[in-house]
């Protein structure tokens, strides 16, 4: 080895002026506030299902637990239809989610593809359908005409496929997946279906992870279609079931008098609060670990003109 030691360059760092430093730090500030603003309500909420009512409708700010109350959450626990609301609403969900993947990615690939025939005018019509839709009557009469109402395929068959989410999966595939790879591809024999398994699927993760979001967020929260859709109390969703929790002790509310009335008054504005927590901790815990792609499929599957 050479006597002489290599030392590397030093590195030179920008020099901020007074009005860039200034500037930065405007930005930290309102970024900060930011945050603020968008998990304080995530926070008070929670702090709100586990707090007196009394404290909660006083109208301060709740910054720490000040008067533990649980009620609201052991009558939640208790309430036995909630877990076979749950163990739906996840079947739902994942079943949905991965048929409409199934018909969503596919139907996206073949959109942007420039070869395909009468591409603008199935684009026009998938278009269309963002802006006119039959309606509630001409869905329900499809459901019970195929046989599907008061099942499981009631609830993920009419939202299998979105067109804005479509519209964002063919924009993303036009955008990375170059036609020089297809073209190179079919040099070496590939077939266009064998291209789209191992070739476009593959590097598709960020938009198969942004559509499994979407779609999985909205059958979690479907409530509307179940009302419509299921007739029996042990096929309905979480949604419906944690609603029904709460108009069920409003109405026991009425009903009383006295301290019984204020007990079952406090339940009821607790459960509100409570049944917000239960219905959005799933979602929130698992959001932070694909929120990176969620961020990214947005920006690069965004609609272009």
């Amino acid at each position: 080895m050479s006597k002489w030691k290599t030392e590397p360059a030093p590195r030179h760092k920008m020099k901020m002026s007074g009005g860039d430093r200034a500037f930065m730090g405007l930005i930290i500030v309102l970024m900060l506030l930011l945050c603020v603003i968008i998990i304080y309500p995530i926070y008070y909420v929670i702090l709100a299902s586990m707090t007196d009512p009394v404290t909660v409708n006083s109208g301060k700010p709740l910054f720490y637990l000040e008067a533990p109350y649980f009620k609201g959450y052991l009558t939640t626990f208790r309430y036995k239809p909630l877990w076979t609301s749950y163990k739906n609403t996840i079947l739902y969900t994942a079943v949905g989610t991965l048929i409409a993947l199934a018909a969503t990615i596919p139907a996206g690939y073949a959109l942007s593809r420039k070869d395909l025939p009468g591409r603008r005018g199935l684009i026009f019509i998938f278009t269309f359908t963002m802006f006119f839709s039959g309606g509630i009557i001409p869905l329900y009469l499809t459901v019970k005409a195929l046989n599907i109402y008061n099942t499981i395929w009631a609830m993920v068959l009419p939202t299998a496929v979105s067109a804005y989410n479509l519209i964002v999966c063919r924009s993303f595939f036009e955008s990375s997946v170059p036609e020089e790879l297809l073209e190179a591809s079919r040099i070496d024999g590939c077939s266009d279906f064998k291209f789209f398994l191992q070739i476009a699927i593959p590097i598709s993760s960020t938009i198969i992870a942004v559509m499994a979001l979407f779609y999985a967020t909205a059958l979690w929260n479907q409530f509307f279609n179940a009302l419509m859709f299921l007739q029996d109390d042990n096929k309905m969703p979480l949604q419906v079931v944690l609603r029904n929790l709460v108009l069920m002790n409003q109405a026991n509310q009425m009903g009383s008098s006295g301290d019984a009335m204020v007990t079952k008054q406090k339940l009821a504005e607790q459960l509100k609060y409570c049944i917000v927590v239960v219905s959005a901790a799933p979602l929130l815990a698992v959001y932070p670990f694909i929120q990176k792609y969620f961020a990214k499929g947005v920006t690069i599957g965004a609609v272009k003109g």
